[in-house]
């Protein structure tokens, strides 16, 4: 196997400490930069028109962003990773948005098919630590993707069974702590645990990824219970990683307040690719906006009427 780090994408981001050490210097990210304050809060309005004149979905640019230790993203779609060719990239780059794509790092150390090939230089790419078994290996694979993608995002996935392909939140805290000490900029996917997800926070992780359900079940929001005590209680990014199965299921993990949504199995097992990457980046743009606007509240053992129910006061 021989390394290939010779990429469009090596030295493409600032990392947070290079990027404060040049005050001139533009944002540091994919797509188009926004300013850090930007969002709804700040008199920035938020997305109102997400689709593009072609009817894809691509985001309306620094309106709402998705902000990951300081880098901006204009989509909070993000591409997983699994069999990879360039009709997939190209459409979930071209017709959902997407601005980060993740992969395994063997996809990317070999001289033939070198996926890095077909990823334009302006999307983000995430590597991840698939294969690990421990905090060790992790750590190990983070650093060795550094270089030969030439980027401080790591997306850290630690399994160390074969069935359900669990996390290991136990030793995904280790990892974290030590890779955000050496500056990466740490995604970590976790099995939802409320507690772990603070322990992971503390450890420096730059958002945290529950997964939805087991990956590739296409089951969709399984865990909602544990992962809406997880966005109620997060200072950083929450992103729904693993198990999101259809565009309804995206748009409900945005509407109850998810930062972003990343699938994979769901796009690429659909008939018509295209069509099915446009379905997610409206799904998202539509749930986020949902959630930005205020739902209605939820009552039970009672209607709420509409309209005046007082007969006579409108009869007579």
């Amino acid at each position: 196997m021989t390394i290939h780090s010779s990429n469009p994408h090596a030295g493409h981001l600032l990392t947070p400490a290079s990027a404060a050490a040049s005050p001139g210097a533009a944002p540091a990210s994919a797509g188009t930069a926004t300013p850090a304050g930007a969002g709804p809060d700040s008199g920035v309005p938020s997305r109102t028109s997400p689709d593009g004149a072609d009817g894809s979905a691509r985001p309306t640019p620094g309106k709402d962003p998705l902000m990951l230790r300081g880098h901006a993203f204009d989509s909070r779609f993000i591409l997983g990773s699994g069999r990879y060719d360039l009709h997939l990239i190209k459409a979930a780059i071209d017709n959902a948005g997407a601005q980060i794509v993740t992969m395994a790092l063997r996809r990317c150390m070999t001289t033939d098919n070198n996926v890095l090939d077909y990823i334009p230089g302006e999307v983000t790419i995430l590597p991840n630590t698939s294969g690990a078994r421990n905090a060790r290996d992790a750590v190990r694979i983070a650093r060795l993707a550094r270089e030969v993608c030439g980027t401080d995002f790591v997306k850290v996935e630690i399994e160390h069974e074969t069935r359900y392909l669990l996390p290991d939140n136990a030793e995904t805290i280790k990892a974290t702590r030590i890779l955000s000490k050496e500056g990466f900029v740490v995604m970590p996917y976790m099995f939802p645990d409320p507690l772990a997800a603070k322990a992971l926070e503390e450890a420096g992780a730059a958002c945290i990824m529950p997964l939805g359900s087991m990956i590739g079940s296409n089951r969709g929001l399984r865990m909602r219970d544990f992962i809406e005590i997880i966005i109620a209680n997060a200072h950083v990014p929450v992103i729904i990683d693993a198990g999101i199965g259809r565009p309804s299921q995206a748009a409900q993990a945005m509407e109850m307040g998810a930062d972003a949504v990343m699938a994979y199995t769901a796009i690429a097992g659909a008939r018509n690719i295209p069509l099915m990457a446009r379905s997610f980046g409206h799904a998202v743009s539509a749930g986020r906006e949902a959630y930005l606007s205020g739902l209605g509240a939820v009552t039970t053992g009672r209607a709420v009427p509409s309209s005046p129910t007082d007969v006579n006061g409108y009869l007579h």
